[in-house]
């Protein structure tokens, strides 16, 4: 049986609260957040939730003081929980995100796709069906 590869994404943030706050209230969801040690310095990391019954990308908000990576460094396209990326747009505005472009048919393979500035100045795409 053939596996789809796993990916990994890293959305590097200035403040760590501010975001956490942002992407669980945008997403509906609980972040899990730890400190990591590596010989480079401390990460800290917030991980979004994973689960066997829902398979997808997974990755993590991470905040590294003494890195060259800053926000605005990744783009980050995330799936839509709901499958309708409506209400998390809303949800993105009242979080004090930006929309850069909304909700556009891209094809019937992708399906729909809208982009904004987070918290942290990432710039980060949704990808729904519908």
């Amino acid at each position: 049986m053939k596996e789809n590869l796993n990916f990994l994404f890293e959305i590097p943030v200035k403040m760590m609260e501010r975001a956490i706050k942002f992407y669980e209230s945008v997403f509906n969801i609980k972040l899990s957040r730890k400190m990591l040690d590596f010989p480079t310095g401390s990460v800290d990391m917030a991980s979004f939730p994973e689960s066997d019954e829902q398979p997808g990308l997974n990755g993590a908000l991470i905040h590294q003081p003494k890195t060259m990576v800053t926000p605005g460094d990744a783009m980050v396209y995330l799936n839509s929980r709901l499958n309708n990326i409506d209400q998390e747009l809303a949800r993105v505005v009242k979080e004090g995100g930006v929309i850069l472009t909304p909700k556009t048919f891209v094809s019937k393979v992708i399906g729909y796709m809208a982009t904004f500035i987070d918290s942290e100045g990432n710039k980060v795409s949704l990808l729904s069906k519908k």
